[in-house]
């Protein structure tokens, strides 16, 4: 049995897809950013000039803190992810990410590929992260 859910409190997805779908024991977690329900960014600042400023550890933090919520909404955290694929606009941004990565997880945490790509759906983004969790069903009320 699998089970689809969007969830109202977090930013609405940009396209005709779940912000979770459950398959069993498995949880996946489409590709989450640091976007917020009101559509501006964590980790993205424009000045009076239009200059602006993006800040891959703001957003890495923000991305995971997303996962988590949406983990959330059926019983699980970031300790059930066991797998996690996350996408960077730019691997210079890869040691801030790492090290932002590396306050929620350790060696005993998700395996991990991280991979650089030419753009994600918004200039502001710098990355953005998929992730897979193992939820068995009695630990999180049957949903």
């Amino acid at each position: 049995m699998t089970e689809a859910k969007t969830l109202a409190d977090k930013a609405k997805p940009r396209g005709r897809f779940p912000h979770l779908k459950r398959a069993g024991d498995f949880v996946f977690v489409s590709g989450t950013s640091s976007r917020l329900p009101d559509n501006t960014f964590a980790g993205a600042e424009a000045d009076e000039f239009g200059t602006t400023t993006l800040d891959i550890r703001v957003q890495t933090a923000a991305v995971l803190d997303n996962i988590g919520d949406i983990l959330g909404s059926v019983g699980a955290s970031l300790d059930d992810v066991v797998q996690v694929t996350s996408y960077l606009v730019s691997m210079n941004d890869f040691g801030g990410y790492n090290e932002v990565y590396g306050r929620y997880f350790d060696e005993n945490g998700p395996t991990r590929t991280t991979v650089a790509v030419h753009q994600l759906p918004h200039p502001h983004l710098l990355i953005e992260i998929q992730a897979v969790a193992h939820v068995p069903r009695e630990s999180s009320g049957g949903n």
